[in-house]
């Protein structure tokens, strides 16, 4: 489509970092922002930003996405019966778990989204994931980079009132604009204010809609998200890395006809942005909300699982 098109080009990031750049967007945090993150950290409070990885997760089976499979491999039963054949009553337990890797709190990777054949950077898709992995920008190329700034726009909160809401939740569908975005760092004040190399975290409050009423249609379905329109303020404002408490990172329905996911279309493979998805920041907006700060010291490592082109995380948010 060609607005899909035309945003591609207006936001493209390729060659910015030299044609061998695999990080994107991560490499507006440098060391320099990361001493300045370290320096928000105050109280030495600690939030963390994860959902539960666990057999009552969102997946609904869609795009073959399953919650995770947890399995007791030796048990404290085993140790008791002296069943594990170790000397001197030594005993212990081990368990495995089998899961999708973007089940629960997780990013995305830059080889997780195309455009048009072509991934970041403008590489051929097909040279850079094949049946063996992400052998260009798999994760593990990410996996000592994030960790900056982290700022967070309760969007749920924000507009609450001007929209009548009820609680601090947008209702599925809404798409959030740049309009919006602005209005929350105005209510928010100077502590929300995002820049460069900042990593952004959006709470729309659907999260806490779907833990109190079921999860339903949280994987897949309808959900407020950015608009398409947020691709140009995203870029402008040179932005590290977005994610929100939803499935989807952008609103959904799509905002157009005949697009699937358009907005990741010209985030991550044009731009070269690390996008997260099904985050839970209610824990620091609660407190942020009392405390009138918004920005913290962000680790949110993903696991260096070679090839993979998304990883699970536990974010912590420190104060």
């Amino acid at each position: 489509m060609a607005s899909i098109q035309e945003m591609a080009a207006r936001c493209c990031n390729w060659g910015r970092w030299g044609e061998n750049d695999v990080l994107g967007t991560l490499n507006f945090i440098d060391e320099a922002k990361r001493v300045d993150a370290a320096a928000l950290v105050r109280t030495g409070e600690v939030f963390s930003l994860a959902q539960a990885f666990d057999s009552e997760g969102p997946q609904n089976g869609w795009r073959r996405r399953t919650n995770p499979v947890h399995t007791m491999t030796d048990t404290g039963t085993d140790a008791e019966y002296g069943s594990q054949g170790f000397p001197h009553g030594f005993g212990g337990a081990d368990d495995v778990i089998s899961m999708p890797l973007q089940c629960s709190t997780q990013w995305d990777g830059l080889g997780h989204i195309f455009d048009r054949g072509r991934a970041w950077n403008g590489r051929r898709a097909g040279e850079v994931v094949t049946s063996a992995g992400d052998s260009v920008t798999g994760i593990e190329t990410a996996a000592s980079r994030i960790v900056g700034r982290g700022v967070l726009l309760d969007l749920g909160r924000a507009l609450a009132d001007g929209l009548g809401l009820e609680r601090a939740e947008l209702p599925d569908g809404f798409a959030i604009t740049p309009e919006n975005l602005e209005a929350a760092i105005e209510r928010q004040g100077a502590s929300a204010e995002v820049g460069r190399g900042d990593i952004l975290v959006v709470r729309t409050g659907q999260y806490t809609r779907a833990r109190r009423e079921g999860w339903g249609h949280y994987a897949g379905g309808p959900a407020p998200g950015l608009s398409f329109a947020c691709a140009p303020w995203l870029h402008e404002r040179e932005v590290a890395a977005v994610a929100t408490d939803t499935w989807g990172f952008e609103v959904r329905p799509n905002e157009f006809n005949g697009a699937f996911q358009p907005l990741h279309q010209v985030a991550i493979p044009n731009m070269g942005l690390f996008v997260g998805e099904m985050w839970n920041p209610d824990s620091w907006a609660e407190h942020s909300a009392d405390d009138g700060r918004w920005d913290a010291m962000l680790c949110a490592q993903p696991l260096p699982i070679t090839g993979a082109v998304g990883s699970p995380l536990n974010p912590l948010a420190i104060k």
